[in-house]
């Protein structure tokens, strides 16, 4: 994703959020927290480019977004967000070790 989609792809998910909390669709989340979890998932990737570590910390934001939306509106029980999250962070570091080294060079130069 280009850096200049950043700022209209922020702005937009806050539009989005706010009025799907209006609209009481979503109502009583802490759209601050969740979407800068999000906001930080996302910028990883763009900033830092495609590496080993990005590819497990962005993610894993975007996922720890994710299930504190789930948590906030009672989908998901706070003793379970942690575990989940913990098996996605293995999973992700799992993941990466099937990279080729050369393609994570490539795409840092």
């Amino acid at each position: 994703m280009k850096r200049r989609f950043t700022v209209p792809i922020l702005v937009l998910t806050v539009g989005v959020a706010w009025l799907l909390n209006t609209l009481s669709i979503v109502p009583d989340v802490d759209w601050v927290w969740t979407l800068g979890l999000a906001a930080a998932g996302v910028l990883t990737l763009v900033i830092g480019g495609i590496t080993r570590p990005t590819l497990v910390l962005g993610p894993l934001l975007l996922v720890a977004s994710i299930c504190s939306v789930f948590r906030q509106t009672g989908r998901l029980h706070e003793s379970h967000e942690i575990p989940i999250l913990v098996i996605v962070l293995g999973l992700l570091l799992l993941a990466v070790q099937f990279l080729p080294e050369s393609a994570e060079r490539s795409a840092a130069e």
